[in-house]
C-alpha cells in the first residue's frame, strides 16, 4: 500500500481524526493521533451530534462501529421543541408522535453525546495509538518527512501528516495561506450541571432532547445531555471584537445575567436560569468560514480534515459529519491501489473534499443568515416541516 512503511501522525483527537486512525489501522498503517488533552478524561466534551446516514454513518459503519454506535446513542436527545423568545412553543416533536425513522433510513439522524462517541472511537484503536498531552507547537520538514515539537518538550517524526486540529489548525499554514473569514455571527456557550436542580423550568421544557429559540435576530439552542447537564448556544450578530469590547467576566454568572437581561430585553425569564449557577463558566466563539472558493496545491506528505480544512459555522449540524466523511473519503484513497503514489491520492482527495465541503459551507452561511434574520423562527418552523 501507498503508507507500507511509514509514520502516520494524525494531529488532533476529534472526531475526524479517530475515525480516520480506525480506519487506517484496520488495513494496517502505523499511527499515532497527538492529542492536546491531558488524558482521555481531562475535558467535558460538548453538546449533542447528529450523525448523518451518508456521511458519519456512513464512516462509522466501513470501521465496523455501528453496532457500538447504536448502543450508545441516545434516542430521545433528537427530540426537538421550538419556541419564541416568550418561551411559546410552536412546534413540539414531544406532542408530535414517536420517531418512526431508523438505522438504514436516509432521513434518519440519530443523536449521541461527543463524549460517548469520542469513548466508542478511542477504544477502537490500539491501546498505544493515541498519545496524550500533545499540544503541538510546530511541524518542520524533517528529511523526506516532518518533525512535530510539542509544548511538554517531546518531539516526534512522522512520514505522513494529517491535520484534523479544528480551527485554529497548526498544519493549515503548512498547506495553504488561506484564512478564514468572519460571518459576524457570535456564540455564547455554556453549560449547567445538574439541570433538574440548577435549571428546572428549562429541564420541564427539554425533556432530554433539544430546545430552538429564535426571535429578534438571535438564536438560542440547549441540549440536554446523558449525564443531567445541558450545553447551550447564544447566536448574535456582533462585531469580531466583541468579546474583548464587551469587558464581560465570561466566568461571573451575575454579569452574565445582567448582559442577558439588557441584551435580550423581552425574552422569558427562565432563560436566566442558563446563568443561575457560576459552574459552568462561558465562552465567546466568533463564528468563522473558509472561503467556498479556496483550493492549494496538494503536497505529496500532508493534508487536511475537517475544520482545519473547511471551518464553518454550525448552524446546519455538518461540521463533525463533514469531518468522519474526510476520514473515510481519505482512508479510501490512501487505501486504494488505483494512485501511483501518495502525492496523486492526496490530490484527489483534497479537490473532491473541497468541492463537496463548498456546497455544504454555502448552504450553511444561509441557513445561518436566515436564522439570525427577522424571519428566522417562521424559517426554521418551516425546515423541520419539511
Amino acid at each position: 500500500m501507498l503508507f507500507q512503511d511509514k509514520q502516520i501522525a494524525i494531529v488532533g483527537g476529534g472526531p475526524g481524526g479517530l475515525t480516520l486512525a480506525r480506519l487506517l489501522q484496520l488495513h494496517g498503517a502505523a499511527v499515532h493521533v497527538y492529542e492536546r488533552d491531558l488524558n482521555r478524561h481531562a475535558r467535558v466534551q460538548g453538546a449533542t451530534l447528529d450523525l448523518h446516514h451518508e456521511s458519519g454513518l456512513a464512516a462509522l459503519r466501513q470501521a465496523g462501529l455501528l453496532d457500538g454506535f447504536q448502543a450508545a446513542y441516545s434516542p430521545d436527545a433528537a427530540k426537538l421543541l421550538v419556541t419564541d423568545p416568550r418561551a411559546t412553543i410552536v412546534l413540539d416533536d414531544h406532542a408530535e408522535g414517536a420517531q418512526t425513522a431508523t438505522f438504514g433510513d436516509e432521513h434518519f439522524r440519530p443523536e449521541i453525546d461527543r463524549g460517548p462517541l469520542r469513548e466508542l472511537l478511542l477504544n477502537s484503536l490500539r491501546l498505544d495509538t493515541v498519545v496524550w498531552n500533545s499540544h503541538l507547537l510546530a511541524v518542520t520538514p524533517h528529511g523526506p518527512g516532518w518533525q512535530l515539537a510539542f509544548a511538554n518538550g517531546t518531539t516526534a517524526t512522522a512520514d505522513i501528516v494529517i491535520g484534523a486540529d479544528g480551527a485554529n489548525s497548526k498544519i493549515r499554514p503548512l498547506v495553504t495561506p488561506i484564512r478564514p473569514f468572519y460571518t459576524g455571527i457570535m456564540v455564547l456557550e455554556g453549560a449547567v450541571h445538574d439541570v433538574a436542580r440548577n435549571a428546572p423550568r428549562i429541564n420541564q421544557l427539554l425533556q432530554g432532547g433539544k430546545i430552538f429559540t429564535l426571535g429578534d435576530e438571535k438564536s438560542l439552542i440547549i441540549s440536554a445531555k446523558g449525564d443531567g447537564s445541558l450545553a447551550f448556544y447564544f447566536g448574535f450578530k456582533a462585531a469580531e471584537t466583541w468579546a474583548h469590547d464587551s469587558s464581560l467576566d465570561f466566568q461571573n454568572a451575575a454579569q452574565l445575567q445582567a448582559w442577558f437581561k439588557q441584551e435580550f430585553a423581552g425574552w422569558a425569564s427562565l432563560w436566566e436560569e442558563l446563568f443561575a449557577s457560576d459552574s459552568a463558566p462561558c465562552v465567546p466563539r466568533p463564528q468563522y468560514c473558509m472561503p467556498l472558493t479556496q483550493t492549494w496545491a496538494t503536497q505529496p506528505n500532508i493534508t487536511l480534515l475537517g475544520d482545519a480544512a473547511h471551518l464553518m459555522p454550525p448552524y446546519a449540524g455538518e461540521g463533525v459529519n463533514m469531518a468522519m466523511l474526510d476520514a473515510l473519503e481519505l482512508s479510501n484513497c490512501l487505501t486504494s491501489d488505483q494512485f501511483l503514489n501518495l502525492q496523486a491520492a492526496i490530490a484527489h482527495y483534497e479537490q473532491h473534499m473541497r468541492q463537496r465541503t463548498s456546497g455544504v459551507a454555502q448552504e450553511t452561511l444561509e441557513q445561518t443568515a436566515a436564522l439570525h434574520s427577522p424571519h428566522g423562527l417562521a424559517h426554521l418552523v418551516s425546515l423541520f416541516r419539511g
